[in-house]
């Protein structure tokens, strides 16, 4: 009996402990041989540390933020697993994502209610009015599995209309954490280069206002969310040293947020970014700025 009795034990405990799954194999088709692969990385330590440990850290955070590279096939299949895995840990309190706008959110809500009461919109791409300048084929299997999900899937960004507004006429940005003229004079910088210098001078500061303005508004809604909260967005609107955990530092929401970075192998996260990075396979390299300037 006693020798029974172990063994149940023994299985109950090893239920408990569940290790986490290992991560999806690598799609994207460069870096396939990379030496940083798969590699996950506390920058703060410069410890190289293992999925289930990544998981651990991150299942105490009231905040998680997650910055991709929006094209990354593996970067939407990791948070995928993230979501599996830290939903294991601890029941999930919400994720919101970059790519919804408050315009979505009802829908998103109706769609949330029917597949959990086992009607699922027959077209979701549809139903949740998903924008097709985010690519369905990367983001769908993502989107439906948090629709099935218990907790709120919640929007993070401006609608159209407020990003207009802002653009015409330039709100006051209340904080000193993200008004800081260093935080201000990199995001200009930011700003050119990812315009390929080709944006006039006179447009920055409109262009600026938005891009914080966005910032703010998903450091306001993480900030409001159910927690454990989990936000999915750019990776260079979670950086701690120019993004979202400077408007939650101004909102007073400074405390508690873990910030992770999917990059792709050979591109190294600024120093300060972020808390910990994991290393991706890569897409082919295209020239951005030969397309630009085409247009």
């Amino acid at each position: 009996m006693r020798i029974v009795l172990l063994c149940c034990l023994s299985l109950l405990a090893a239920c408990q402990s569940r290790g986490v799954l290992p991560p999806p194999a690598p799609i994207a088709p460069e870096g396939r041989e990379h030496a940083q692969l798969g590699q996950i990385v506390d920058l703060a330590s410069g410890e190289r540390i293992s999925p289930e440990q990544l998981v651990e850290r991150l299942a105490k955070a009231p905040r998680v933020l997650v910055g991709e590279q929006h094209d990354n096939p593996d970067h939407h299949a990791l948070q995928l697993w993230l979501s599996r895995e830290l939903a294991a840990q601890r029941p999930q309190g919400s994720v919101l994502m970059e790519m919804l706008n408050p315009n979505q959110q009802a829908k998103v809500e109706q769609a949330q209610a029917e597949t959990r009461a086992g009607q699922a919109p027959a077209d979701t791409f549809a139903a949740l009015a998903w924008l097709p300048n985010w690519d369905w084929g990367l983001y769908g299997a993502l989107v439906q599995y948090e629709l099935r999900q218990p907790y709120p899937l919640l929007s993070a960004n401006l609608d159209r209309a407020e990003i207009m507004q802002i653009y015409q006429a330039r709100p006051v940005l209340q904080g000193s954490a993200s008004t800081a003229p260093a935080v201000q004079e990199k995001l200009q910088e930011d700003i050119r280069e990812s315009h390929c210098g080709l944006l006039p001078d006179s447009q920055i500061p409109a262009m600026l206002a938005v891009q914080q303005q966005r910032d703010r508004r998903m450091a306001e809604r993480l900030a409001a969310a159910p927690q454990p909260a989990m936000l999915l967005a750019g990776a260079f609107h979670v950086r701690k040293d120019l993004g979202v955990p400077l408007h939650l530092t101004d909102l007073g929401a400074g405390e508690g947020n873990a910030v992770l970075i999917l990059a792709e192998v050979g591109k190294e996260p600024a120093a300060g970014s972020a808390d910990y990075v994991w290393y991706t396979a890569a897409n082919v390299p295209e020239d951005h700025c030969a397309k630009l300037r085409k247009k």
